[in-house]
Order: structure tokens, then sequence, then C-alpha cells
């Protein structure tokens, strides 16, 4: 029976662990090479979060992310998250495409379903070469891409992941120049809330995208959550996570 020192039903050591192994499954760095770097920023709304990430070179050379986000909260959802990664580490993604992998990454979980769990999800694969981004998504947010033109939203929708059997995929291709960015984010950014109960919602969010700096990932990332929680005068309903990539202009890389 919990104690008085035990929150939510688990103890302080059982939600220290889940705390500790949760960051061990996150990237230790950013991603940097000599065409683009990637980085991320992640808030818990509580002391575990039900969203997860990961981004890595693939075997061919192109860059792997992907981005989601567990219904739910707290420590049952940050152990679906887990599995959730641990199944999408699993599938051999050079030469599949984003559409395909999500498609296979959906009815793995759904091998030995979990009841009332699922999650949206995001796979995108940048060729550095092409500079082309191809993405598919399971529910998550369109991506927003930061251009010297603008800033538009990129993509379709489709259903979540681990929910139903004959759910299938749509790819995009995109065509990225030096200089722009991606911001991938879970839903908690653009469903943060005023005081009013007053949502953020996507558009606004495309809109604080367009005024911030984005030289960086690191930068662009920072000032997309000040700027929310300016919005949100400090407060958090959700787990917030975004991944930014950022294509260097030309004669300004970083060396690999």
């Amino acid at each position: 029976m919990p104690t008085g020192g035990e929150a939510g039903g688990f103890s302080e050591l059982v939600v220290g662990e889940a705390c500790l192994i949760q960051k061990l499954l996150l990237p230790r760095e950013p991603l940097r090479t000599a065409f683009f770097e990637i980085s991320y920023l992640a808030r818990s709304h509580g002391d575990v979060s039900g969203d997860f990430l990961d981004y890595f070179c693939l075997s061919d050379g192109r860059l792997g992310v992907y981005l989601g986000d567990v219904v739910g909260k707290g420590l049952p959802a940050a152990m679906y998250a887990a599995l959730a990664m641990g199944t999408l580490r699993s599938i051999h993604k050079s030469g599949e495409s984003p559409a395909n992998v999500l498609e296979l990454f959906n009815k793995r979980l759904l091998v030995r379903p979990v009841p009332s769990r699922y999650c949206a999800t995001q796979y995108a694969v940048l060729d550095p070469a092409t500079l082309e981004l191809h993405v598919a998504n399971a529910g998550l947010p369109f991506p927003i891409h930061l251009s010297a033109t603008g800033c538009r939203t990129l993509g379709s929708s489709g259903l979540p992941s681990g929910l139903f059997e004959s759910a299938r995929y749509e790819q995009a291709k995109f065509q990225l120049v030096p200089g722009d960015a991606v911001l991938f984010a879970t839903d908690g950014l653009s469903e943060a809330t005023d005081a009013q109960g007053r949502q953020l919602d996507m558009s606004q969010l495309v809109r604080l995208c367009a005024l911030v700096d984005y030289s960086t990932a690191d930068v662009l990332l920072q000032n997309v959550f000040e700027g929310i929680e300016q919005f949100a005068h400090g407060s958090q309903d959700d787990d917030m996570t975004a991944v930014a990539l950022k294509i260097w202009p030309r004669n300004d890389g970083v060396a690999a």
C-alpha cells in the first residue's frame, strides 16, 4: 500500500529509476555533420514523459528521425513509450521508406497490444546529398518548414500507431535548400493553453516559427519554447517535445 512518501502509487525510488531509464533512451547530444545539425528539447509534464524520440545516421548515409506521443500520462505512458522505442529500433530502416516503417511498426505493436494504449508517431528521412526530406505521419501535428520564403506545414496525417491493423500511411517528399529548418513537435506545443483556456493551435505555432531566429537547431528550439511559455504564462498541461533539423547555409557547414 502506498505511503505518504510515495506519489501516484509509485515509490520515489521507482519513479527515479524510470526517469533515469527514460533519459538513457534519448539522444545524448545533438548530431552535426557538414550538411546539417539536429537537436531536441523535451519538457515533461510530470516526473516521466509519454513522448519519445530518436535521430541517427542510417547505414546508407541518410539521416533518420522519429518522434512519438503516447496516449495518457505518467509512468504507464512512459513504459509504453519505452516499448515503442524498442520496437522502432528493432526495425531495419535503411532501404525502407518512412511509410513502410510506420506500417511495420504498427503491425508489430499490435502483435501484443496493450489495452487503451497507442501512440502518434512520425518518421522522417533526410538525404544529405540531395536535401530531399521524406516524411510519414501517424497522427502527430505536421512538421513545420522554416525558410527564407516563410513557414508552412509539411505532409499529411494518418492513423495512430498500435490502434488499427488496417492502417496505411502516405509518404510526402519535400525539397529543402541550404539555410532551411524543420521543426517536428508533439501536440503539447500546439495545444498549450493560456490562463483563459485558449489554445495556441497549429496556425499560431506556425506564425511563432515565422518570427523566431532559426540560425541553429538549439536557437530555434529555445525560441519556440520561450514563445510558448510566454503564451501559457509558464503553465504546462502536457508533455512538450520537439526536434529541430537545421540545414547549414552554403559555405557555412560544420565539420563532421
